[in-house]
This record gives structure tokens, C-alpha cells and sequence, in this order.
């Protein structure tokens, strides 16, 4: 299968009638004739934007002619060639690279420069058909080292030509041929795509499901990369993952220690293995903010405090199974890993960091200890150690693209045969293959100096915005503008030290209290943009832009964002996100104040939402988000949802017996307001954030109820802005719209 990747030839004459371009431009239809495309530029241009063509590119060759190096430019011409040099091999450490020269030899270049080359080119002293094939062989090489083991074997499956008798039923995309509606299917996904979904009977791509062939051969080039012991590729997202872990190690009866603000699989999880939960509760602030769990919660002494007070738990000694903390939060808060593993390593059996949304820590410095496995990490000495990372979150995987690392301890290693009875229980035995692939080239892509390249791209994007950001505010001075949440002081250039990104203790900015020193952090790329309206404090101001207003006049507008809080959305700055998509948001963001301050008619400016929302007809966007932030001033609803998630919610049954009653249905489905006391059997889980608020066997407090009567009487008033909440049931009767929770029967 051929791939596109040119050879790109840098040279200020290669379009003159002199001899240089002459010269060069002989060595072009031989080259072509070698079946390799070129493409001949006549400036280095900006050097790092032009260096970032080194992914599309299989080698470059370039100029040193005798003007370049003339008394009078031999300096620049130097400079330049060693920056342009320095920026590639920053970012690509095998392209090769060609100097070509008419009577300069490797005598008028420096050493620093020579020892990363692959050659250098006189054209007069061979034919351009001789040294067209040398320069072809390199990049030839070059391209066929790129691609890792499994996607390797996978591009010469699609490529081998051979008839499908096995399943998917479309044989390669044929079936799709037979239909109108299939064909335009397979326009869109193209060939490779389909011809490359195929079955696990195909032996030469290996197996997932028992780790051999190529797939082995990526998994353990993927361990090595993230330096981990093992790694395991998963195809259907790191809910899967830790879903694996648990089922590995822990079984009904089992203490488990569990941070409060974990995802969803990991409650899913306590139910399914039957295990009894002991929750660390995270700090909050008041922007609907989830904060780290404080360096106190993990004392071993106040863990075992809490398990005597569990009343579920008979053996008060019981050793723990398994901690699970999540590991960064949704906004980007991060914990001391190293802390953590010194104080609970041995005495509970495995440590479990569910690192979705931090796959690429482990590949810059900027974050030091706050990331679960590193080169030359100091291993526990009793405990494994899990990290659940999703690739396709951060990194470079299509949707569903996950991955379980193992670090063994210093006296126990994993035991990989017993943990893929695990795995297979969670496995489908027909998995996507371009998963796989995107697992597995993700992880190539991330091989140094490449991926911190990537990484350290991120952050300085990531910081140029929040530096934008700030510019704009001042640029306004008393008028109103959006912030970016974070420390108040930002440096200059560059991202400055990790310490000016850790959280100290009552700092205003991030309003979660007396916090440990050293113990937590926050990541620059995960930048939450605040809305005016409401302080840290949870104090409303008398008039306020609500989020949920804001990110529907972006996503109108070109922009979606991840997550959409009270006063607060979410964005990421991904290996993948550019200069034009944040500087777009920018605009987009001055184009909203101009909407608000002059009251744009919701015709003119949110046209779209106005045609599914007609009850709004006729209504200025200010006077939209001053309706909303008056009800929301009205039920206090940032003081509400704090202490709502703050309060003391006492297990009444184990969560995996409350389930069951579920599974047996020996549920009553409660009206919201008779749901105080009752125990409830479903998840309770309100978007943003996407946390849940009760698991099955707790009971419904004050707080809770008072916030679901909140939601049901704003989402009949607010149609189109509703706040969904999983396990609350809608239901129309009468004409009238019911809510309601099944709850354990009494």
C-alpha cells in the first residue's frame, strides 16, 4: 500500500534558470521516476510551523549553495540551517536529512549540524539518476520503519488482496456495494476502512484476546513507551478498563477504598464484584468545581477509621483490595502519586489510578510525580500498581481506544494469565481492529522526542490562550469578560515551572481550602472558562451570563466544548487542538459579548435553538440570561449543589444488594418529593458534572431532594437548556410531567 509522503527539497533557487535549480530540479524527475513525490519550496519560512510538515514528509534535502554561504550570509545562513535542524530533531529523531551543495563540503558545516545528517549531495560528481535512488532508498526506509507491529500486519492484510469468507458480513465493504444507502456508506469510510474490519480468525494479525502475534508485539512496545510493566490494549473505552481491574482482583465481601468522585464504571464495578465501599470525599468549590480529596483522607489511620465506622464491614481488619482515585479530575486536578504509594503501599493489595484524562504525563517533566507510572519510578515494594488511561481522550486513538498498565511491585508481579480471565469477561470476541490500531499507533506516536514534542506543544498552546485570555481582560478594563480558572500569577513566556501550577493551601482562585503542600496540581492543558455572574464565594452578582447559554451560542456557532457547568465550561488542549481552533473560540467569545451588551435578538444571533425553542420568541440574549441567573440566584443553586454533594450520605445496604432488588424488581417508583428517607436503587447522576450524587443503597437526604425539585421546576421553565440528571425518570401523564427515582421497596 502506497503512502504519501514526499521528499521535500528546501533551496531559495529551486524555481531560478541558474545553475543551482537547475542543478536540483535534474534531481526531481528521477526521483518521481522512483515513485516518490517532491515537493520544492524556496524559504525555511517560520521554522516551527514549517517543521511540523516533518509528519508528511519522508525526507528533506537542503541547500547550501555559494551565495548562501557568501562573506556576507554565511552567519544567517548557518543560524538558520542549525534552527531549522534543532526544531526537526526536536520532533522527529530518524527523517533523514540531505545537505546539497555545488562546491561546500561537509568541511563548511559544523559538527553539530553533520551528525544529523544522512548524506550529503554533490550532483556533479554522481548522475541524479544514481543519487535519486540513494536519496529514495533512505526515505523508503524511513517510511517503512513508521508504522508499529499490529498496524504493520494490518496494512498488509487490507493490502494482500485475499477473498473474505469470514465474518463481518461485508466482506471487505463489498455488501455495502449492493445497496444505495451502503454505497454512499462506503464512500464516506473509504476503503481501507472496511477492508481492514475484519475477524479474529485472521491469524496473521494475532489475537487480542489471548495477546499473541503482532497485537502482543504492540502491547509490549506500548508498555515500553509508557513504562509500564504490562499494558493491555482495550477496544471499548477506559469504562471497560477499570472494569477489568476490579473483576481481577476483588470479589463479594471485599473492602474497597474509593474516591467519591470517580467515574460511574467505578461504581459500576462495586456493584457487579459485590464489594463494600469505603468513599475519601473530595473538596468542592463553589463554581461547581470538584477538588482534590485532601492529603488527610489517605492516612492510613484515618482509613481505618472509616472502615470501623462501615457497618458493613465485619472483619474491621480486613486488608483493603483495591484504591481507586481518579487521577486527573474532570478539570484537571492532579495528585502526588509517589505520596500516595508510600503511604499505602502493602497495605492495600492494589492501587488503581483511573488516568482517562492523563495519558500523556508520563511524557514531559512539567508533571513530575503526579502520574502513576515513569522512567525510573520507584516501584511499591508490596502493591501493584494500575493505571486505566483513555487514549482517544488525550492522545491520538479513535473513540473507545483504552489502556490497562500494570507496574509490578517488588515482590509480586502480576499474573498476566489469571488477570486475562478478566480481561475476556469484558472482551468482545469480536473486536474492532482500527481500534487496536489507534492503540497502537497512539502509543508509537507518543515514543520520544516525538510525543514531548507533542506534549510541550499542548502546554504552550494551552498557556498562549490563557495568556490571550488575559490580554482581552485588560484590554476591556471595567467591562466584562470571561476567565480562565487557574493561578493568578501566569509567566511571561513559556509555561514556567510545575511549581507555579501546584495548589497551595487557601489560595482564593481555587477556593478548595486548606489543602497539603506539594500534593496537588493542576493541569494547564484542561482550561475551565469562567462566566460572569457568580463568585467563588457562591455569591451571585446581580447580573450573570450562565454557561449552559453561553455553549449553546458556541456550539451554534462552530464551537462544541466538553462540559458545561453553572458558570463554567470545559475545554481541553488535546495533542490535536491548533492556534486556529483556540484563537476561533477567542472571537467567538468577543462576537457573544457583542450579542449580550446589545441585547441581540435570539432570531438574529441563536437562530437555530430559537427554531426548536419557539416559548423564547421575541426575547433579547440578555434578558435569556438574566431570567436563567435570576432563578438560579433564586434557589441558591451553587450553595445547594455544594452542600448536596458535601453532605454526609449514610449507606443503608450494600450497593450490590440494592441492585439486585433492582434486578428483581422490588422497586417503588417515588415521586421526588416523597424521596427523602428512601433507598434509592439506581445511580443518581446529574450532567454536568457527570459524577453521581447517590449510588444504590443510600438514602436520599434533604439536600438532595431539595436539588431535584430545583431541576424539575427549571426544566419545565427552561425548555432547551434542561439539566439531565441519569436515574431520574420523566414521565407524562395527564398531561401533566411527572419525575421520579426507583427506590428499594420498603
Amino acid at each position: 500500500m502506497r503512502f504519501k509522503f514526499p521528499i521535500i527539497i528546501i533551496d531559495e533557487d529551486f524555481r531560478s534558470e541558474n545553475t543551482s535549480g537547475l542543478g536540483i530540479r535534474s534531481l526531481v524527475q528521477p526521483i518521481e521516476d522512483e515513485g516518490m513525490e517532491v515537493l520544492g519550496v524556496t524559504s525555511y519560512g517560520d521554522l516551527t510551523s514549517f517543521v511540523q510538515q516533518q509528519s508528511r514528509a519522508s525526507c528533506f534535502i537542503l541547500s547550501i549553495d555559494d551565495e548562501e554561504f557568501s562573506d556576507d550570509r554565511a552567519e544567517d545562513t548557518l543560524a538558520q540551517l542549525r534552527a531549522f535542524v534543532g526544531e526537526l530533531r526536536h520532533r522527529n529523531q530518524y527523517i533523514p536529512i540531505f545537505l546539497y551543495g555545488e562546491t561546500r563540503t561537509s568541511s563548511h558545516i559544523p559538527n553539530d549540524i553533520l551528525r544529523e545528517l544522512h548524506g550529503f549531495i554533490h550532483m556533479f560528481e554522481d548522475t541524479p539518476e544514481f543519487i535519486a535512488r540513494y536519496v529514495v532508498r533512505e526515505a523508503k526506509a524511513y517510511i517503512r520503519a513508521l508504522p508499529p507491529p499490529f498496524f504493520r500486519a494490518l496494512v498488509d492484510y487490507a493490502a494482500d488482496g485475499s477473498y473474505s469468507w469470514h465474518c463481518p458480513g461485508h466482506s471487505g465493504g463489498v455488501a455495502f456495494l449492493k445497496s444505495p444507502v451502503g454505497h454512499m456508506f462506503h464512500q464516506f469510510f473509504g476503503e481501507n476502512m472496511l477492508r481492514a474490519d475484519v475477524c479474529s480468525s485472521v491469524e496473521e494479525l494475532g489475537q487480542l484476546l489471548d495477546h499473541t502475534g503482532p497485537v502482543a508485539e504492540s502491547e509490549a512496545n506500548a508498555a515500553r513507551i509508557f513504562h509500564a510493566d504490562h499494558l493491555f490494549f482495550v477496544t471499548n473505552g477506559t469504562s471497560t478498563s477499570n472494569k477489568i481491574v476490579w473483576n481481577s482482583t476483588v470479589v463479594p465481601g471485599d473492602v474497597v477504598i474509593v474516591d467519591r468522585n470517580c467515574h460511574k464504571s467505578v461504581l459500576h464495578s462495586i456493584i457487579m464484584t459485590g464489594a463494600i465501599p469505603v468513599f475519601l470525599m473530595p473538596t468542592r468549590n463553589n463554581y461547581g468545581i470538584i477538588g482534590p480529596i485532601p492529603r488527610s483522607e489517605f492516612d492510613w489511620e484515618n482509613i481505618q477509621k472509616k472502615i470501623a465506622a462501615n457497618p458493613f464491614i465485619t472483619d474491621k481488619n480486613a486488608k483493603p483490595r483495591l484504591l481507586t482515585i481518579t487521577q486527573s479530575t474532570y478539570d484537571g486536578v492532579m495528585y502526588n502519586v509517589e505520596e500516595i504509594k508510600q503511604e499505602l503501599d502493602g497495605k492495600i493489595d492494589g492501587l488503581l489510578f483511573d488516568e482517562a484524562w492523563l495519558p500523556h504525563a508520563s511524557f514531559h517533566d512539567f508533571y513530575g510525580d503526579f502520574h502513576a507510572m515513569g522512567q525510573d519510578r520507584q516501584r511499591c515494594k508490596e502493591s501493584l500498581v494500575f493505571s486505566t488511561q483513555s487514549t482517544h481522550k488525550l492522545l491520538a486513538g479513535i473513540s473507545q481506544a483504552s489502556q490497562i498498565l500494570v507496574q509490578d511491585a517488588e515482590n509480586y508481579s502480576l499474573d498476566k494469565e489469571l488477570f486475562n480471565e478478566a480481561y475476556l469477561m469484558h472482551t468482545s470476541t469480536s473486536p474492532q481492529y482500527s481500534i487496536i490500531a489507534s492503540c497502537d499507533v497512539a502509543a508509537a506516536m507518543m515514543e520520544p522526542p516525538g510525543g514531548t514534542a507533542l506534549v510541550q506543544e499542548s502546554i504552550a498552546e494551552a498557556m498562549e490562550f490563557r495568556r490571550a485570555m488575559r490580554n482581552v481582560d485588560e484590554a476591556w478594563g471595567e467591562d466584562w469578560w470571561f476567565k480562565v480558572w487557574g493561578p493568578d500569577e501566569l509567566a511571561e513566556e513559556g509555561m514556567g515551572p510545575y511549581e507555579d501550577w501546584t495548589l497551595r493551601a487557601n489560595e482564593r482562585w481555587h477556593g478548595f481550602g486548606n489543602l497539603a503542600d506539594g500534593f496537588n496540581m493542576l493541569d494547564p492543558i484542561k482550561a475551565t472558562i469562567l462566566t460572569p455572574g457568580l463568585d467563588v464565594d457562591g455569591q451571585f452578582a446581580e447580573v450573570g451570563i450562565p454557561a449552559c447559554i453561553l455553549t449553546k451560542y458556541l456550539s451554534e456557532h462552530g464551537i462544541v466544548v466538553e462540559k458545561t457547568g453553572l458558570y463554567s465550561f470545559f475545554i481541553m488542549f488535546t495533542i490535536g487542538i491548533t492556534k486556529g481552533r483556540w484563537n476561533t473560540l477567542v472571537t467567538e467569545l468577543q462576537q457573544f459579548k457583542d450579542c449580550y451588551d446589545t441585547n441581540m435578538q435570539l432570531w438574529r444571533c441563536m437562530p437555530e435553538f430559537l427554531e426548536n425553542n419557539r416559548r423564547y420568541e421575541g426575547m433579547g440574549l440578555r434578558d435569556l440570561c438574566h431570567q436563567i441567573h435570576q432563578m438560579y440566584a433564586q434557589y441558591n443553586i451553587a450553595r445547594l449543589t455544594t452542600d448536596m454533594y458535601m453532605s454526609d450520605l449514610t449507606p443503608a445496604m450494600r450497593p450490590g444488594d440494592a441492585w439486585s432488588k433492582m434486578a428483581h424488581r422490588e422497586v417503588d417508583r417515588v415521586p421526588i418529593e416523597e424521596l427523602e428517607g428512601r433507598i434509592t436503587a439506581m445511580l443518581v447522576t446529574p450532567y454536568p458534572p457527570g459524577i453521581p450524587l447517590l449510588i444504590p443503597g443510600e438514602r436520599f437526604n434533604k439536600t438532595c431532594v431539595e436539588y431535584l425539585r430545583f431541576a424539575s421546576h427549571f426544566n419545565e421553565r427552561f425548555p432547551g437548556f434542561e439539566t439531565y440528571i441519569h436515574g431520574l425518570v420523566k414521565e407524562v401523564k395527564d398531561g401533566k410531567t411527572h419525575y421520579s427515582i426507583d427506590c428499594v421497596r420498603e
